[in-house]
This record gives C-alpha cells, structure tokens and sequence, in this order.
C-alpha cells in the first residue's frame, strides 16, 4: 500500500464524482409542475443536489411527507426511464484520482444517499464500479429517509466485514450532509469545492480540496 494517511476511502457520488444535475433538476421541476407547485427558485437550485430527495421536497418545496413520498416515487420513475447514468458525467480528473487511489491499494467504497441501483449503474456504466470494495448508496424505497449517517454506517460495517482497516478512513463529499454524517461515525472529510456545496459548508472537514488534482495529493502524498 503507498504512503497515504488514509486506510480506507470513502466517496460520496454527486457532487463529488458525478454531476448529474442535467438530468435532476429538470426532473424535480417536472415532478412540482405535475403537483402544482412553482419551479424551484434560481438560487436554491443547487441545494437539491446532495441531500436526500425526500428531505428535499419537504425542506425546499414544503410538501407534507405523504406529498414528498409520492413526489420521490415520480421522481424515480422519471429518472429510470432513459437509465440512471444518462446525463450523467463524472467529473475531470476524478476518475484518475480514484484510479491512483486503487492502484496503491487502498480500499474504497461509496456512501451515497442517492438510490444504491442508480449509483451502481452510473459506476459501471463509467467503467469505475471494479475498482470499489463495494458499492453503497440509499436503499431503494421512497417512504424511507436514509441518511447520509445511515448510508455511512452500513458502508463501514459492510468494510469491516470485508477485513478492510478502518483505523484511518476518510469521505470525500461536497456538502454539510456529508460532514454531518461522518460526524456521527467520527469519521473525518474532505470537503471538496468543485460540487454544490458553499464554502461555509466545509466547516468541520479536516481539509478542502480546490481541484482533483489537490484532492489526490490529499489522498496519496508523495
């Protein structure tokens, strides 16, 4: 294994690896349109990418949770129709970050509040699934609000299990969800800035990556 600071990666997915917020956000506006509601003001729509959907059509578009439950579930229909990675791109560079990472032999996974079938197809569709321990992101039902500490959980026993060293793990992600939930499972992050998070929601991280390039000197010092 290189020289690294870090046992184990772990990776939130949008906003960190992917963008896929070509595809999500005219699906949201679809979904409000159908239910009656107004579009999603200019300067909140990036506040939709990252958190979990049913958090989010309470939180930003105040339905009831009966309401929201029914949106998550057309929102999931919309979004399997054309297939999960369609719009889908990663973003420059951090595919060669997670490349570098496994190829010094440090085990990675994600922890990703996004639907754990979506986030497979997106990895495997990128040709980036093999070089996962495995793969983990919500579970696939539209009444449950998994969080990112639930997500986070399961992804460290799933790797204890595996016999992966969990001394030093480390996530990677690009909003307060993800500082917040590692938290709880006092796991560190680095806060990464080419997502959809502010810059005030990097406090807590134990480091900002400006580019891929700085996050892989994060991950792998020479």
């Amino acid at each position: 294994m290189a020289n690294s600071p870090w046992s184990c990666v772990l990776w939130d997915v949008d906003g960190t690896i992917a963008d896929a917020s070509a595809g999500i956000l005219p699906r949201i506006e679809r979904v409000l349109d159908e239910l009656g509601h107004p579009p999603t003001p200019t300067d909140q729509v990036h506040l939709w990418i990252g958190p979990p959907m049913l958090e989010s059509f309470q939180e930003l578009a105040g339905l009831s949770l009966a309401q929201a439950k029914n949106a998550v579930e057309r929102y999931r229909e919309l979004a399997s129709e054309h297939g999960y990675a369609h719009k889908v791109r990663i973003y420059d560079g951090v595919a060669d970050v997670i490349r570098d990472v496994h190829a010094a032999g440090i085990p990675q996974t994600t922890a990703s509040t996004k639907p754990e079938n979506q986030v497979r197809a997106i990895l495997e569709h990128y040709v980036l699934a093999p070089l996962f321990e495995s793969i983990h992101g919500a579970v696939p039902d539209a009444d449950v609000l998994d969080t990112k500490a639930h997500v986070l959980g399961r992804a460290l026993a799933d790797m204890r299990a595996r016999g992966v060293d969990l001394s030093n793990p480390v996530l990677i992600g690009d909003r307060h969800h993800d500082v917040d939930g590692a938290a709880e499972h006092d796991v560190p992050v680095i806060f990464v800035r080419w997502g959809f998070g502010d810059a005030e929601e990097a406090t807590g991280s134990v480091a900002v990556a400006d580019d891929p390039a700085h996050l892989r000197t994060l991950l792998l010092p020479r």
